[in-house]
């Protein structure tokens, strides 16, 4: 599981319960690691947030600034901050389990910023987006379920950061998908998508996957999966 999965507007209700805890709002100077193309920089710029965004990849770098021109954003490392200025609060949404050392991204931010707040998927059990891997399970061979950061671990990771727990919450986000085709295209476009496929071909693969989500579908042809994410607030 990965922050760009899911359809359009999930993160909705995570973005909103990162900036109501952090308490961002009009001139909060947000620094927001791992911005991939500006989901999150968008909600803190719509409350008046000063906000600058660090990624990697210079691609999402150059999509974040055309979406959200009300904010500044750079190619740069999380875990190599230098001296990005200061900053009320640094977020680091779904961004601690993409890097190596989550630990180093959180001390790091914690001396930028007297407010740190950073997001993760809960368990494999407690994220309806499993119903994709259990369908492919037959073409593909057993899955190892990713490994997650639960509250203990988000917990030590606070305390070897030099950090300390403000807060640590659950926000349930569901994935809505209109209806069968917006369920089946991200997949067929994805990694996993194509691989089932060159082993079951494309009729098999959507029979399977329709079939595992049907408990997920609702009267109107839509499907809903709910997904839990852990919200975890610091201060130094």
């Amino acid at each position: 599981m990965t922050a760009g999965e899911g359809p359009r507007g999930w993160a909705a209700p995570l973005h909103t319960r990162v900036l109501d805890l952090a308490g961002v709002g009009a001139g909060t100077r947000v620094l927001d690691l791992g911005c991939g193309t500006g989901g999150f920089a968008a909600a803190a710029v719509a409350r008046g947030a000063r906000v600058l965004g660090l990624d990697l990849d210079p691609v999402a770098v150059e999509r974040a600034a055309a979406a959200v021109p009300g904010a500044r954003f750079a190619v740069g490392d999380a875990t190599e901050l230098g001296d990005p200025g200061p900053h009320d609060v640094a977020a680091a949404v779904q961004l601690l389990p993409h890097v190596a050392a989550p630990g180093r991204v959180l001390a790091g931010a914690g001396r930028v910023a007297p407010v740190v707040v950073a997001t993760v998927w809960g368990r494999e059990d407690e994220c309806g987006v499993r119903a994709f891997g259990e369908a492919l399970e037959g073409f593909l061979g057993p899955r190892r379920p990713a490994p997650a950061l639960d509250a203990a671990a988000l917990r030590a990771l606070a305390v070897d950061a030099g950090l300390a727990v403000a807060a640590l919450e659950e926000v349930v986000c569901p994935f809505v998908y209109d209806d069968e085709d917006d369920v089946l295209a991200p997949l067929f476009s994805s990694g996993i998508g194509h691989a089932a496929m060159r082993a079951a071909g494309p009729v098999a693969v959507r029979d399977a996957v329709l079939g595992r989500m049907e408990r997920h579908r609702r009267p109107d042809g839509s499907y809903v999966l709910e997904n839990l994410f852990r919200v975890l607030l610091l201060s130094r």
